[in-house]
């Protein structure tokens, strides 16, 4: 079979004027960027507000292995599936970031026959919507900086600034540095460090602002650092936020792509769900539900960590009520859970499947917790067995209560999910969602915090050094108590271990640091060892990504 840039390559795409026709959006609310990509002025269509919102699928999965469990590529896959039984569908996906396709996963459009297109365009520099993020977010920290050179009239504490500097790019010789050597003409030393963009709190902004005034509102919510009085401030007494809402303004509109088969996508923002809420923008889901019957979105990484934050953050925000939720499963992930050796991924193991179905059933649990009725997708590779496959139907089935669905739209496009597809509808329509958050509003913070380490993770509470209880005390003393919680940890576990596999219990989630992001209204609570800013592994993709003597990029997927 040809690889997935071989498959996208040899695809005969529409105009993007004919795939935004087969959404409903006429031609004077495009601002092509090509001819296969286009920005999307929603404010161009007509009576757009006043049109019913459609059926909101949410895809998420099991606790994934390091590779991946074709998430993206079931969610892209799904779509075309509900295109082809007669569906009026809209994808929403997020934005690959270049530190993941230029370390570990190389492209991040989906896969094999489930790709969104063009697909190197969009993994690499797209329409510039980070370029735009990453430089607004650093034009704050310059602006910061030369604050203080110029006099320092707010009186920051240079040992109390809370804002990094951020790059799109994996790099770990950058998470604790030093700025401002040379001399007095480059202004005050300070420690001071980088994380990767899509953890800057402009991204979460950027993803949950509703319109470009609200943009502009929560940029100058953003707390820079504090005061030698220890109060707080903002990036609005700093005067940036006109300037950053410049820069950000034709980012903010979603671009407009297209499945291999035709399917309308948007695919705007990008946060990471293992360090930010992981989830695309408001603005682009909420186009998609005006201008279709169905839109399918997912969530990154496991559902303890994209789908909690989906319904506790995204959906509390921005008043989005799901209809329905597919958790996408892998045999070979599912065997991992159950304690088999990477190297015999491949080979048929129902004992160590039978123990890894655990880590599903948690998963199943946890999404019924919101009122959103599941079921699961088990996304087909060449090595499962029928034996295998049939387990998990069986469980499920026996005694989770939910379908399972073989898929297998990677080989085969949206003919491989025709199936789920018809179930997703039957149970979108079924009206038996009845959504609501995991803690409302006025529960204080560690007890919301606690209440997510208990109900999702099976953990038996919080372990808290005295700085963070501190921290915990000192923002609801300031007001923050009612914002939702936003957890970083290793996505490859529901502990904060990345070694514990399964469905762990009575463990204890280590919070290492609490951060304030009041412009996108939650606090991130690091947990374990994650790092916002990742590093490239021993053989990092870029290693193999080049250009060929045709002019061709070679290695990216």
């Amino acid at each position: 079979m040809p690889t997935d840039i071989e498959i996208a390559r040899a695809a005969r795409l529409k105009p993007v004027t004919a795939i935004a026709e087969t959404a409903g959006i006429p031609e004077q609310a495009l601002n092509p960027y090509g001819k296969f990509i286009a920005k999307v002025d929603t404010a161009a269509i007509p009576d757009f507000d006043a049109r019913p919102n459609g059926k909101l699928i949410l895809v998420t999965a099991i606790n994934p292995t390091p590779a991946g469990e074709g998430k993206t590529t079931t969610t892209v896959g799904l779509g075309d599936g509900l295109k082809r039984i007669g569906k009026n569908v809209v994808i929403a996906l997020r934005e690959p970031s270049l530190g993941p396709c230029f370390g570990v996963k190389g492209g991040a459009a989906g896969g094999g026959y489930a790709q969104i297109v063009p697909m190197e365009q969009i993994n690499l520099h797209f329409t510039g919507d980070f370029h735009a993020i990453t430089s607004a977010h650093n034009l704050l920290a310059a602006m910061l900086d030369n604050h203080i050179y110029w006099g320092n009239k707010l009186d920051l504490d240079a040992r109390n600034i809370a804002l990094r500097r951020v790059m799109d790019m994996n790099d770990r010789a950058l998470r604790a540095t030093v700025s401002s050597l040379g001399g007095n003409g480059n202004g005050y030393p300070r420690e001071d460090g980088f994380d990767i963009t899509v953890a800057s709190e402009v991204m979460a902004i950027f993803c949950l602002a509703r319109d470009l005034a609200d943009l502009e509102e929560r940029l100058g919510r953003i707390v820079v650092g504090r005061s030698r009085a220890k109060q707080p401030v903002t990036a609005a007494e700093l005067k940036a936020t006109g300037a950053m809402t410049v820069l950000l303004k034709d980012a903010l509109m979603p671009n407009l792509v297209q499945t291999l088969e035709g399917t309308p996508a948007f695919v705007h923002g990008g946060p990471f769900a293992n360090i930010a809420h992981g989830c695309n923008s408001v603005i682009a889901t909420r186009a998609a539900l005006k201008l279709a019957d169905y839109v399918v979105t997912e969530a990154g990484f496991g559902a303890d960590l994209g789908a909690e934050k989906f319904f506790d953050i995204k959906c509390r925000k921005a008043g989005l009520r799901p209809d329905a939720a597919v958790i996408v499963a892998t045999v070979r992930a599912l065997k991992m859970h159950g304690g088999a050796a990477k190297e015999a991924l491949g080979q048929e193991d129902l004992h160590a499947l039978q123990a890894g179905l655990a880590n599903l059933a948690r998963h199943v649990e946890n999404i019924r917790k919101f009122g959103v009725p599941p079921i699961v997708a088990i996304n087909n590779f060449t090595s499962d067995s029928h034996a295998e496959h049939e387990l998990i139907r069986s469980f499920c089935r026996n005694h989770l209560g939910v379908e399972a669905v073989i898929c297998r739209h990677w080989a085969e496009g949206g003919a491989g999910t025709e199936e789920l597809a018809h179930k997703v509808a039957e149970l979108a329509e079924g009206g038996d969602a009845d959504f609501a958050p995991l803690y409302p509003d006025e529960m204080p913070l560690k007890d919301k915090l606690e209440t997510v380490a208990r109900e999702i993770y099976g953990a038996a509470g919080l372990s808290l050094g005295p700085r963070v209880a501190a921290r915990f005390a000192e923002l609801e003393a300031a007001g923050h108590g009612h914002l939702p919680v936003c957890v970083a940890k290793t996505q490859y576990s529901f502990s904060a271990d990345p070694t514990l596999r399964g469905a762990p219990s009575g463990h204890l989630v280590p919070v290492r640091e609490l951060r304030l992001s009041a412009g996108a209204g939650f606090v991130v609570a690091i947990c374990g060892d994650v790092m916002t800013m990742p590093g490239l592994p021993r053989e990092p993709a870029a290693e193999r990504i080049h250009i060929d003597a045709q002019g061709q990029i070679e290695g990216l997927f």
